[in-house]
């Protein structure tokens, strides 16, 4: 694997989890809004991931056999989770039913601190991974200055 490909493959993780932070930050934002723009409580959104290959015009005709099966990571998509509303017996809020219900979106707290967490260390690694690969290639020059 050459040098520039580990750094793609870096550079593309940390892109794609800077959106994961982003998605897991609105999320816990918007925990209580039963109210948005578009009508109706916020709805809880994630993150669909998919591998991507390593492609630029100059590297594509550059690469050899073994670097044709290296991927990368990409935020393909920010999706709405179908998770159905709770609904919170409130009668003096003023977003609730006749009967005294406020839908409220379906967020756990616990859970989106637990997947902020995931997604800071898994930045982190790839920030690490970085860092090595710039570390080994300084190594590598001053070895050729000799």
């Amino acid at each position: 694997m050459s040098f520039m490909a580990s750094l793609d493959i870096g550079a593309s993780a940390l892109s794609a989890e800077r959106t994961h932070l982003n998605v897991i930050s609105m999320n816990l934002a918007n925990a209580n809004t039963t109210r948005t723009p578009e009508g109706g409580p916020y709805e809880r959104k994630s993150v669909l991931f998919r591998a991507t290959p390593l492609e630029t015009p100059f590297g594509k005709a550059m690469q050899t056999e073994l670097e044709r099966e290296l991927r990368g990571v990409k935020a393909q998509k920010v999706m709405f989770d179908n998770r159905p509303f709770k609904m919170v017996y409130d009668p003096a809020h003023p977003d609730a039913n006749g009967e005294g219900y406020v839908k409220t979106p379906d967020i756990n707290v616990v859970e989106e601190m637990a997947n902020m967490l995931t997604a800071m260390r898994t930045y982190e690694a790839n920030v690490a991974s970085i860092t090595n690969t710039k570390n080994m290639f300084n190594k590598a020059l001053e070895i050729g200055r000799g």
